[in-house]
């Protein structure tokens, strides 16, 4: 029976990176928690096929930023609030196509803490953002890697208590 059919999702082996002559990107995002819930958001820029997503808050690495320097602007930016990063979830490895080039992309992603702030503080590359239990997320984003993030994090709280 096939993993769609029974409706577990199929593992796909890790990218170890891109091939020679690959264009690479890096970006770095956060999973940011208060209690049981953590904040999800609908980026203006749409899917692959025009839809709209539910996403974690991320974004590209400056020049001169660390990834965990970029996660904490990119959640201030995106979602409006203050967190504290508390560790790092991990990484999601991934291929697409842009303009005909295939581009890797590798997103470092951290597990960050609500410290103040409010939602609708975000940017204006943010239609919405929004508290959802961390355990529906897990279900509910649109990408299979910040599933895996959000999936994460959930067993880091958990441990936590």
């Amino acid at each position: 029976m096939s993993s769609e059919r029974s409706g577990r999702r199929a593992r796909r082996k890790p990218l170890r990176g891109g091939r020679r002559g690959d264009e690479q990107e890096r970006s770095a995002g956060g999973v940011v928690v208060r209690g049981d819930e953590a904040i999800v958001i609908v980026p203006t820029r749409r899917g692959a096929q025009g839809q709209k997503v539910l996403a974690l808050p991320k974004g590209h690495v400056d020049p001169g930023e660390t990834p965990d320097q970029t996660a904490r602007r990119e959640v201030r930016e995106e979602t409006g609030v203050e967190a504290e990063l508390v560790e790092k979830l991990g990484e999601v490895r991934y291929f697409y196509q842009r303009e005909g080039k295939r581009i890797f992309k590798r997103v470092t992603f951290y597990l960050f803490e609500y410290r103040g702030g409010s939602l609708d503080d975000h940017d204006d590359e943010v239609e919405h953002a929004r508290w959802m239990p961390l355990a529906e997320a897990v279900t509910a984003l649109s990408y299979d890697g910040e599933r895996e993030m959000a999936e994460r994090a959930l067993s880091a709280i958990a441990h936590d208590r």
